[in-house]
């Protein structure tokens, strides 16, 4: 099985141009999945059955995993049996019926206007590294962006004439406006911190870390954390509660759910709806706390 599995993860990577942390999730499931038939004295994929997947799932449910993380373990199945039936390495998918448990649903964490301002506002001064932390942020807020897009936006994503990006996906290209505040804050960054940062002319990345080299998740990750301890944000802060709130902002001020929707770069809308809910949700809220029959 493990020759497959390797098969499938290049066949992500050549074919589908899945990104490395999507090709090492699916390996990571598939390698727990192996090892589960492999102790059950199954070796080869062509006798993996449905009962037998479906008792994987139990062995997860039982070992106290999260409905969240069993469901991604079910969809690495679902991907790798339904391209080994598809490449005739298998005729039956054993996978084909498997079905994912529930998962409540939980209001994504926003923040309020207020504390985002305060957030926005941390990075102060003329530093390198102050004008790019300034202009990560205020971009990030303006934009919605995955962290994974924004420290991979190129110098020539983003037009600060016109006040709009591109962002590329593993899928296809959006294009996506923001304001004023990003754009200045951008701009400083342009003329007064990236020259300062980055010596290699050949480097086209807009944003890096302080040795000029391409920023990681986790280096965005802390830098947030910091910032939002300063601005005095209590619980867990990360970069997708900017986008969070980016999106439950626009919602909760009128901005139409299908534009919304684009900009995230969400391919259901069903996606974007749940910030509609939250709006929807506070208003019932503070009508019941205001209306003298509420």
């Amino acid at each position: 099985m493990e020759d497959y599995i390797q098969q499938f993860i290049r066949y992500l990577h050549e074919e589908k141009h899945k990104s490395r942390n999507t090709e090492l999730s699916y390996a990571r499931d598939l390698k727990k999945l192996n090892i589960f038939c492999r102790e059950k004295h199954v070796d080869s994929v062509k006798d993996i059955t449905r009962e037998m997947l479906e008792q994987y799932i139990t062995h997860l449910q039982e070992d106290g995993m999260k409905p969240s993380t069993i469901s991604r373990n079910i969809a690495s199945a679902k991907a790798f049996f339904l391209y080994m039936r598809q490449q005739e390495l298998i005729l039956e998918d054993p996978a084909a019926h498997l079905k994912a448990p529930k998962i409540e649903k939980k209001a994504p964490a926003v923040l309020s206007m207020e504390e985002t301002v305060r957030l926005l506002e941390q990075p102060s001064g003329d530093s390198p590294k102050a004008l790019r932390d300034k202009a990560m942020l205020e971009l990030l807020y303006a934009t919605g962006l995955r962290v994974s897009e924004l420290i991979s936006l190129r110098l020539g994503d983003v037009d600060l004439q016109r006040e709009y990006m591109v962002c590329k996906d593993e899928n296809r290209e959006r294009m996506i406006p923001f304001g004023n505040a990003a754009r200045d804050a951008v701009r400083r960054y342009l003329e007064s911190g990236r020259p300062k940062l980055v010596k290699d002319q050949s480097m086209d990345l807009l944003f890096t870390n302080c040795s000029g080299q391409p920023m990681s998740r986790q280096g965005f990750w802390k830098l947030i954390k910091s910032y939002g301890k300063k601005a005095g944000i209590e619980g867990e802060l990360t970069p997708h509660t900017l986008r969070h709130s980016f999106a439950a902002h626009l919602v909760s001020n009128g901005a139409d759910l299908h534009s919304v929707q684009e900009m995230l770069g969400h391919s259901d809308i069903s996606t974007t709806q749940i910030y509609a809910e939250m709006v929807q949700s506070e208003l019932q809220k503070e009508y019941k706390k205001a209306h003298p029959r509420g």
